[in-house]
């Protein structure tokens, strides 16, 4: 009955949220649609109808424990809907040929695939990309990525992921766009049009797969696949928007999260996946589990496979992944009457909508050309477009005496375990990297510094001091390389190559399988090993530069205070290397702006800027003061805060102009400053606007990013930044979960990251 209790209360307070849909009609095309798959699924027996919603593992880029097996034999046999996981054409082609030539009714598949951040041409890490705050540019690396994944015969990718992270020890913010709801929005929108394009029926179109939904990037303690545990206030205003800004445009399906919510895990949470989904939101593709995500329901409590699976399918889950309960179980439940026919038809057509709508009943093979694959996969176009990408990835978060950019002449010293490995520089969930054209660190500086420079190298160090960490931190074989010699000799040796320099370029900080999937860090300090063979390269007074790989925000509070130069770079993908050789040398002028806060400390986390105050707030800046909300220990600061970002130039801003003191619902005013690009070369500025809701009927963030502008000054050039503010920016979730504007003050804050910013005030008056 508890149970029960909650659901009603939950339910009630959506009640206000849920907007009725007003009967539209049906187009031509739906029309005609509507007539194939009806006309189709009056042949269909139950069991292939039930075949349609079994989605199985290839075998060839395995990202889970459990592999399916005897899968030709189960497609010819009608109980095949999907296949992921292959990544060759002529697996595709022949897996597909038997499904069109020998099941019965001949019905294609749809092939799934991870093409996360690139396919063959790989860039850089999602968490990179959204360090770039460059909508049209993002859209185009999942153009790119599409055109490349479908040229193989790709047509469905198990991406964007959108789910706010604000805890660094959670491994898959390296696969999310960060903390922030307003810039995941953004990038969720541009990411599925990117894949999706215009027309799906195009053969260089693939299906965008929303995940993970929902909330699955609050996972408590940063463990991944944990519990999560939240407010309707958070979950509204905070963790939900980026779903659905990517369902507004027109993402054609969603994969369900691991985690539990309100208790329900999400594959079986009829709450998430119907009414907030598809009532809610008017959710009309298909969704599908997470890796073995319904059987995986056994261990949270739910019951046995029988019963998972039919609850599960009850809650709007069309399609399982790897379990295959579905296929073992629903048949029978329906002889049982645990489900209905009416279930399973309507997920049947719903996966035949999507194979429809997909072009594949007009020709299985579109997807599959070796002309394609041949033409448009890896071309010199699309790795220079991921060079210039993962240069505006990097974040310059320090550089004292302009230290950096270095000159490609005399003697520079490359050392650290991260500087000679090809295997870690695309980073995470990148399954199709191609790493036979994929240059190490070392063999980008060269081929940018070419003759001019002397480019000695030592590996310093090993990645960890502890060989079991570093086993487990690996990932599709990028291993690292492991020097077994006593660590001071290592160091040593590193250390003599140093003192042979100029300068040093340190490539440390964390494997790219030390973030991702099932890769949460306690620890988000660089590994104590990498810091003893920096203590030991600035001990040799030669200046030294700090390029940190990293997947998540990392605590540096030392390497800050110590370190002269520190040049985040993420994991950039094919041309990684390259791109860090054109920062390193100036070719290139670094524009990159942090998505996260970087913490002081692991204590800190989770640390965000758009944070709520308390009754007894501690002042920004100070340290601890009796009985205000703190540490005895640190101060409440960020030690990089969210939007942070240096540049080779500088920039200074006016004073903010409104147009208009106060507006009216339904009206607007502008905010305006004037960047000044106050150095010595040219430059790319993130301009970026902020609000606060001074009285609300529920506590409101102390800043709210609202807008950003990404712009390029030459020295001396001036630009006036305008951004138009209007009663929607101002709109949240109530306690009522109705989506208002409250009247009243409001603060604007414009600046260079959310920390520094010039502040104005305007009025929201009352209708």
């Amino acid at each position: 009955m508890k149970k029960a209790k909650s659901l009603v209360c939950i339910m009630a307070l959506c009640a206000g949220a849920i907007q009725a849909q007003a009967p539209k009609p049906v187009p031509a095309d739906q029309s005609k649609m509507n007539t194939f798959i009806s006309q189709l699924m009056a042949k269909m027996t139950v069991d292939e109808k039930i075949g349609q919603l079994n989605l199985v593992t290839g075998g060839e880029a395995t990202t889970g424990e459990a592999v399916s097996n005897d899968v030709e034999g189960k497609i010819a046999q009608g109980q095949v809907g999907g296949i992921f996981s292959l990544t060759t054409p002529t697996r595709v082609r022949k897996a597909q040929q038997i499904a069109v030539t020998k099941s019965r009714l001949k019905i294609p598949l749809i092939f799934g695939q991870d093409v996360i951040h690139g396919y063959k041409t790989t860039f850089p890490i999602p968490l990179a990309l959204a360090a770039s705050w460059d909508m049209p540019l993002v859209e185009r690396t999942a153009r790119v990525a599409a055109t490349e994944a479908s040229a193989d015969g790709i047509n469905w990718t198990f991406s964007p992921m959108v789910d706010i992270s604000r805890d660094a020890r959670w491994g898959r913010i390296a696969e999310s766009c960060g903390e922030d709801t307003y810039l995941a929005s953004q990038i969720a929108r541009v990411m599925v049009q990117g894949y999706q394009g215009d027309d799906l029926k195009k053969n260089n179109t693939i299906m965008a797969c929303v995940k993970h939904f929902a909330l699955y990037g609050a996972a408590e303690a940063g463990k991944d696949y944990n519990t999560t545990d939240m407010s309707l206030d958070r979950m509204y205003n905070d963790y939900l928007p980026p779903y659905k800004a990517a369902i507004d445009a027109g993402a054609g399906s969603v994969m369900a999260s691991f985690n539990d919510i309100n208790g329900i895990p999400a594959t079986a949470n009829k709450w998430l996946l119907t009414d907030l989904l598809r009532k809610q939101w008017g959710f009309t593709g298909f969704v599908t589990s997470d890796y073995t995500g319904v059987n995986e329901l056994i261990e949270h409590g739910l019951g046995d496979l029988q019963q998972v699976s039919a609850r599960s399918l009850k809650a709007g889950m069309e399609m399982d992944m790897v379990s295959e309960g579905y296929v073992k179980t629903l048949k029978k439940s329906l002889q049982e009457g645990k489900v209905a026919m009416a279930d399973i038809d309507n997920a049947c057509r719903l996966i035949l909508e999507a194979k429809y709508k997909l072009g594949l009943f007009d020709d299985p093979y579109k997807y599959c050309s070796e002309k394609r694959a041949k033409t448009e996969i890896l071309t010199p176009a699309n790795v220079k477009f991921a060079r210039e990408t993962a240069a505006q990835t990097f974040v310059l978060l320090k550089n004292q005496g302009n230290i950096l950019p270095i000159k490609k002449a005399g003697t520079i010293a490359v050392v650290g375990p991260l500087a000679n490995t090809r295997a870690n520089m695309p980073g995470t969930w990148s399954v199709n990297a191609d790493l036979a054209n994929t240059p190490s660190l070392l063999e980008g500086l060269k081929a940018v510094a070419g003759s001019k420079a002397n480019i000695l190298y030592s590996m310093g160090s090993n990645l960890t001091a502890d060989a079991t960490l570093q086993k487990n931190a690996t990932m599709f074989g990028r291993d690292i390389p492991r020097d077994e010699r006593p660590e001071e000799v290592i160091i040593n040796e590193a250390v003599a190559t140093a003192q042979k320099a100029d300068v040093v370029i340190a490539a440390l900080g964390e494997s790219s399988e030390m973030s991702g999937e099932s890769s949460s860090r306690s620890n988000i300090e660089i590994p104590e090993v990498q810091k003893h063979l920096l203590a030991a390269l600035l001990k040799t007074g030669k200046p030294v530069v700090l390029v940190l790989f990293a997947g998540r925000p990392m605590a540096i509070k030392w390497e800050s205070e110590n370190v002269p130069a520190i040049l985040n770079v993420w994991f950039g993908g094919t041309q990684a290397a390259n791109a860090i050789a054109d920062v390193v040398f100036g070719d290139a002028n670094p524009s990159g702006k942090l998505a996260v806060t970087f913490p002081q400390n692991v204590g800190q986390v989770p640390i965000y800027y758009s944070h709520k105050n308390t009754g007894r707030p501690l002042q920004e800046g100070t340290w601890f003061t009796k009985f205000r909300s703190g540490y005895l220990d640190v101060s409440n600061d960020p030690l990089y805060p969210f939007g942070f970002g240096l540049s080779y130039t500088t920039f200074s801003y006016s004073d903010i102009k409104l147009s208009a003191n106060s507006f009216a619902p339904g009206q607007s005013i502008t905010a305006t400053v004037t960047v000044t690009n106050t150095g010595k070369v040219e430059g790319k500025e993130v301009v970026q606007l902020y609000t606060r809701d001074m009285v609300g009927s529920i506590t409101r963030p102390v800043k709210e990013l609202k807008g950003f502008q990404k712009i390029s000054l030459k020295p001396g050039d001036s630009k006036a930044v305008t951004f138009t503010i209007k009663e929607d920016d101002l709109k949240f979730y109530n306690a009522d979960l109705q989506y208002v504007a409250e009247p009243g003050d409001f603060k604007v804050f414009i600046g260079s990251n959310s920390h520094d910013v010039k502040e104005s005030q305007f009025t929201l008056a009352g209708k």
